[in-house]
């Protein structure tokens, strides 16, 4: 072997090696912010009653717990002045009520009193259509060779339609959302569309849809976005802090992160053929 190219290798090996190096970046960690999952869903056919808000805080960058909220006073109000109390769930973050009383097109606003501070948010209880049927297909997706399954519902007529669909297989620990609208399809049947290489016969496909206002689905989609659904990649800006629908009274400029949301939805369970 020549010596310069005995020496380009050895270069290229050290610099290999010198790649697998960890580097820790000092960042800087910023106050906490409230953070509010405050997701109020009324399932077609149950009462609604039972209904969860948590609660918690920002950390820093490498931090691998969240931290939860304790002390908070959490409620909802409706448009009749009828107080609904979220009770607090030990150290956990969560407050839960047994007794809410979830009406369609029905106003509601958020109560939370955390840390000498007063948030609000509003919002109202949107319909969503009936899951009419499901389809499944196994040529589909990008490559033609994944299962594709389709949950199809009506879009509801002379109205302004936006809608929150979300899906639970076996292969992930969340489920995965997607937002849509009726601009191009109003008055017509829509579908939401589910397909992976990974999913088989047998596996368990749980789809939920949701009716959510239209602010929902703008923050809704510029989430999405940030989280990587639209592929991302080195030149893709920098995700920046998206603002909800929680209103901080005491303190515009220390506002909360999340969202107020109320839905009814539909649920439909599907086994892949």
């Amino acid at each position: 072997m020549k010596p310069l190219s005995y020496i380009k290798i050895l270069a290229i090996s050290l610099f290999l090696i010198s790649c697998e190096d960890v580097i820790d970046v000092d960042l800087n960690t910023a106050p906490p912010k409230l953070v509010v999952e405050a997701s109020i869903e009324w399932l077609r056919g149950t009462s609604g009653s039972n209904q969860v808000i948590r609660l918690s805080t920002t950390t820093d960058y490498y931090a691998t717990d969240i931290p939860p909220v304790t002390g908070a006073t959490v409620s909802i109000e409706n448009s009749k002045n009828e107080v609904f109390d979220f009770q607090e769930n030990g150290s956990t973050g969560e407050y839960i009520c047994n007794n809410f009383v979830p009406e369609l097109f029905e106003t509601y606003t958020l109560f939370i009193e955390y840390n000498g501070e007063s948030f609000t948010a509003e919002e109202t209880l949107l319909p969503v259509p009936e899951i009419t049927r499901v389809e499944q297909v196994n040529d589909g997706g990008f490559s033609g060779e994944d299962i594709e399954v389709k949950f199809f519902f009506d879009d509801f007529k002379d109205v302004s339609n936006f809608y929150l669909s979300s899906v639970q297989s076996p292969y992930v620990v969340f489920p995965e959302y997607s937002v849509s609208s009726d601009e191009f399809f109003e008055n017509n049947e829509m579908f939401s569309l589910y397909f992976s290489e990974d999913i088989e016969a047998g596996d368990k496909l749980d789809f939920v849809l949701g009716g959510i206002s239209e602010t929902y689905f703008n923050y809704m989609n510029i989430l999405l976005s940030q989280g990587g659904d639209s592929g991302g990649g080195p030149f893709q800006t920098p995700s920046s802090t998206v603002r909800g629908n929680i209103i901080n009274q005491s303190n515009f400029d220390n506002f909360a992160l999340g969202f107020f949301r109320l839905s009814e939805t539909d649920e439909e369970v599907y086994i892949v053929q």
